[in-house]
């Protein structure tokens, strides 16, 4: 069988309302907690609003803002899209900072860094907009 979930492809979470993730890592044989294919993910739990131009710099900055979530996922529950993100995620987000809630908590700050800078460049446009179903 051809292996399609690959690192840094973009998904549709269907066990977080919809959301869209990427893919860090994939487990296809799972692991000794999880005996099941699964992999890591991180995505956008909320999306970016729409900017104006003629809004301030400081109204900007906020609308821009984005709150990312990173979590071990099933295969059952993703549905994997033609899209790539080219984000360098793999070095920061472990499963071992999975641990504990404070590791966790730090290494979303730091994938919300990665996403913001990549939203604030203008790239993948379709991966920060909210999908309307």
């Amino acid at each position: 069988m051809v292996k399609f979930l690959k690192q840094n492809k973009a998904v549709i979470l269907g066990r977080y309302a919809g959301r869209k993730g990427v893919i860090v890592r994939s487990f296809d044989d799972g692991t000794r907690d999880r005996p099941y294919g699964h992999c890591l993910v991180a995505g956008i739990s909320k999306y970016p609003k729409k900017v104006i131009r003629k809004d301030s710099a400081k109204k900007q900055a906020k609308k821009s803002r984005v709150k990312c979530f990173i979590k071990l996922v099933k295969y059952n529950h993703i549905m994997p899209t033609h899209y790539t993100l080219d984000v360098d995620l793999k070095d920061i987000i472990t499963s071992d900072r999975l641990q504990s809630r404070d590791k966790k908590v730090t290494t979303a700050k730091e994938a919300k860094t990665r996403f913001e800078e990549r939203f604030k460049i203008g790239k993948n446009r379709w991966f920060f907009t909210k999908l309307r179903f």
